[in-house]
């Protein structure tokens, strides 16, 4: 058994950035399923129910901009951490004035999407835990604006606008396009083996300005 709901997310700017660019950051023309997860389990995580993405409405046209941003070259050494820890004279910080670089990223713009998922019990829910109870707590937390932490498209600079869709017919941008490829995209990221995380990717086809994840051939 399962319980669905929709969630109307939007923002100004969004990134969902290409695993394949390793420097300057370059978006992916949609939101990604393991994006949509992430805001939903923002909203609603609990270890007794796990998120499911089953479609992703497109509701404003795609549209790119180019944005510089700061950022730093390296990152702390987890070779460092435990010497330091034990009293060693390493240093443990990064230097921004040092290490700053200046990168261009290419973002999306004035985003809007519906996301239509579902949640399933897992084997962490508690006797008291059942499906309907998870669904009283989503719905009223959607409905209050409550969340966690403050979702984000992508990056933790991009935040998310979000609240209930009680729509029940949804017009997308591109109700007028037949089917629109996007090629390969992450899907999520495989963590049944924590000592080797394995990325997913799936064909992203588009029909009618929705991205159906239902029957998505997922590939390793």
């Amino acid at each position: 058994m399962s319980i669905g709901v929709k969630v109307k997310v939007w923002g100004d700017y969004a990134l969902f950035a290409r695993p394949e660019m390793k420097v300057e950051r370059c978006t992916y023309d949609v939101m990604t399923p393991s994006a949509a997860r992430g805001i939903l389990e923002a909203i609603y995580w609990h270890p007794g129910l796990r998120w499911v993405i089953d479609c992703i409405y497109i509701m404003k046209p795609i549209s790119f901009t180019s944005i510089r941003r700061n950022e730093v070259k390296s990152k702390v050494s987890a070779n460092n951490v435990l010497p330091v820890y034990n009293g060693a004279g390493k240093a443990l910080y990064i230097s921004s004035k040092e290490e700053i670089v200046q990168r261009a990223s290419l973002l999306l713009r004035d985003v809007e999407y519906v996301i239509d998922a579902h949640f399933e019990m897992t084997g962490k829910a508690n006797e008291t835990d059942n499906h309907g109870k998870f669904k009283d707590i989503i719905m009223r937390r959607l409905r209050r604006g409550e969340c966690y932490h403050n979702p984000y498209f992508g990056c933790r600079e991009f935040p998310v606008n979000f609240c209930l869709c009680e729509e029940e017919e949804i017009h997308t941008a591109y109700d007028v396009v037949d089917e629109k490829d996007f090629g390969f995209m992450l899907y999520d990221l495989d963590y049944s083996d924590p000592d080797n995380i394995q990325p997913m990717f799936f064909r992203a086809v588009m029909k009618k300005g929705v991205l159906d994840l239902r029957d998505c051939e997922v590939v390793r």
